[in-house]
């Protein structure tokens, strides 16, 4: 047998590096092939569909090219998938299918798994444009999933009544060794003249753009630092102030030494129905970097960080905020951001995620590969 993994994504791999980066470059040590499959692009003059693939390590990142408008996972992209990939992948032996978005359902079931496996890490449906099929294919995907895996609290109780057989809560993680340079760059750089307050991440919907603002105005002596990518929203509706900076995207090597420039981190979503089930990676990588965080009531980070984290309700608070953790942080905040920060390592939620998989599909994993252990990363047949 040799064991495969196929995920499912309406992410590109290299886009910004997240939760499906994060654990599927972990799992793949336990697999002879890792697939990460990716929606469709348009290309024009593209005589016919065709399925482009190239390795990045041991993961390989593979997408369809079509002339005509590319339209998601649709019914017509997964038949045409599952044919082209059909021919790239061969017959199955042990494969396990990964999945992000329902609207691959069609194409996860026609790939044969083994084990179908359903990471529910965000509320789709809650996007702005989202497909109005995505509630009905989500059902679809909670019911048939052998294994469901939450990104967080608020995610997994609109799941686990569904299926509270099968669903597993593990919130996002961090790497904290890759985080830790920003905390030794931040003391060699000494006080800057001008405070700075940044954020990093997708620049989009989920973001209040009136808090952001009014932040600006309040902070005047301050600099605001936006890093990331422009997503779905018109840049020209961004806001503009003289202290307010967009610095475009960074790559996952990259964070670091944006985060050594900041002296306080932002997380400053809305509260509407994009936000409402999130839980923010960030909001750990911060914590690694040795930031203290300004961020609104998001109800999982209200839940899982409240005791780390500065909460605040408008800009009057946010402003408040950034002004006391600038010149310190409460008795024992490094002890608990640490103890935190331990419990929440992508390694380990890898290793837990995996038992889940061992249960399901019958199958002994030893991962230990990629926990940093030393031993073979291989799935065997139980």
């Amino acid at each position: 047998m040799s064991p495969e993994l196929v995920v499912l994504s309406h992410l590109r791999w290299t886009f910004v590096w997240q939760r499906p980066q994060q654990l599927v470059s972990r799992l793949s040590a336990g697999y002879d092939r890792t697939w990460f499959v990716e929606e469709p692009v348009t290309v024009a003059g593209t005589p016919e569909p065709v399925v482009r693939f190239e390795d990045h390590e041991h993961v390989t990142r593979v997408w369809l090219e079509m002339a005509s408008e590319a339209d998601g996972f649709d019914d017509q992209v997964c038949g045409r998938y599952a044919r082209e990939l059909g021919a790239l992948l061969g017959p199955p032996d042990e494969r396990t299918v990964w999945m992000y978005t329902p609207m691959a359902l069609g194409l996860a079931r026609a790939l044969h798994p083994s084990l179908f496996v359903y990471d529910v890490m965000d509320d789709l449906a809650a996007f702005h444009l989202a497909d109005p099929a995505l509630v009905l294919r989500q059902r679809q995907a909670l019911r048939e999933a052998d294994v469901v895996f939450t990104g967080g609290r608020s995610l997994h109780r609109s799941v686990v009544e569904r299926r509270p057989e099968a669903s597993h809560c593990f919130p996002s993680g961090v790497a904290p060794d890759h985080y830790e340079p920003a905390i030794d760059a931040r003391r060699a750089r000494g006080g800057a003249p001008r405070p700075v307050a940044g954020y990093v991440g997708v620049i989009d919907e989920r973001l209040d753009l009136d808090l952001i603002a009014g932040l600006c105005r309040k902070l005047p002596d301050w600099d605001i630092h936006m890093v990331g990518p422009v997503v779905k929203v018109d840049p020209a509706g961004l806001p503009q102030a003289p202290n307010l900076a967009y610095l475009g995207p960074r790559a996952y090597e990259e964070l670091p030494g944006a985060m050594a420039g900041f002296d306080v981190a932002l997380m400053p979503f809305a509260l509407n129905e994009a936000t409402r089930s999130i839980s923010p990676t960030k909001t750990l990588e911060y914590l690694a970097a040795g930031l203290p965080v300004v961020s609104t009531k998001v109800p999982d980070v209200v839940a899982d960080h409240a005791d780390v984290v500065e909460l605040a309700d408008d800009v009057v608070g946010f402003a408040q905020a950034c002004r006391l953790a600038l010149h310190g942080r409460g008795e024992g905040w490094s002890e608990q951001v640490a103890a935190v920060l331990d419990h929440h390592q992508w390694d380990g939620i890898t290793e837990r995620m995996s038992a889940m998989l061992r249960l399901a599909g019958g199958a002994t994993i030893d991962l230990t590969d990629s926990t940093g252990t030393g031993s073979t990363g291989r799935i065997k047949s139980a």
